[in-house]
């Protein structure tokens, strides 16, 4: 009960932040700007810049949370299926790196 309340908690923020966070650092620079349309587009990429981040690095620590633990059982049976685990455990990683790469093409930068 305590752990499905702070998951959702942690989420919940997690995903907040994701969606606030880039839009304040962008309210700023927007300021400058005369036109509500320029703002909204910078605001709407850095919301979609920060999803792309915060999503993939979600699914990435979800899917390295159950390989994981799938790998303590395994490599608790088969100890020479190490290497494996390991190369599974390491693969969304790449995922996280896909979002962060998708994140700055978003911004132009």
């Amino acid at each position: 009960m305590i752990k499905n309340r702070l998951a959702k908690w942690v989420f919940g923020s997690t995903f907040v932040l994701t969606m606030l966070v880039p839009a304040i650092a962008f309210a700023e620079e927007a300021g400058a700007v005369a036109t509500d349309a320029a703002w909204q587009a910078t605001a709407s990429k850095a919301m979609a810049a920060g999803l792309a981040m915060g999503l993939s690095a979600l699914g990435a620590g979800y899917a390295q949370a159950k390989i994981g633990s799938a790998g303590a059982g395994t490599l608790a049976e088969r100890p020479e299926v190490a290497i494996w685990i390991i190369t599974l455990q390491a693969l969304p990683e790449i995922i996280v790196l896909l979002g962060f790469v998708s994140a700055i093409m978003i911004n132009g930068g």
